[in-house]
């Protein structure tokens, strides 16, 4: 019987690791960038970042040099999500493709989210090899 490995709630691209390590390059040591859902928009709710120290309960994802922080409340809304960067001509944002996404706003501002089935993504991940 083997150990079974924890999963990550969520993962962060090397272009959206590398752009979290530059806004916590003046951060006190400690803090990372915490990621949250809360109520709100069209869709019914959305994405909330700030640099922040971890409170009790949260998730943190160490990568490459950067800290990422997912608010306790948000882990079923956020189970396999990837952050990753994306840029335009004229913008360059951190981005959530969301699994639990189930609709979007069309400013783009918010998004409803149904909270993961922890067991599913599991036996998903066991089916994949990851």
């Amino acid at each position: 019987m083997t150990a079974m490995m924890k999963m990550s709630v969520m993962n962060v691209s090397p272009a959206a690791a590398a752009r979290v390590r530059g806004l916590l390059a003046t951060a006190d040591e400690g803090k990372g960038l915490r990621v949250s859902v809360e109520k709100g928009g069209c869709a019914g709710m959305s994405y909330r970042m700030e640099i922040a120290e971890p409170k009790k309960g949260d998730e943190i994802i160490e990568v490459d040099g950067g800290r990422v922080i997912i608010d306790s409340a948000a882990v079923l809304y956020l189970l396999g999500t990837t952050m990753d960067v994306k840029t335009t001509q004229f913008s360059s944002t951190l981005v959530f493709e969301n699994p639990n996404q189930t609709s979007a706003c069309g400013c783009g501002e918010s998004v409803e989210l149904k909270p993961a089935d922890p067991e599913k993504l599991a036996a998903a991940s066991a089916i994949s090899g990851s």
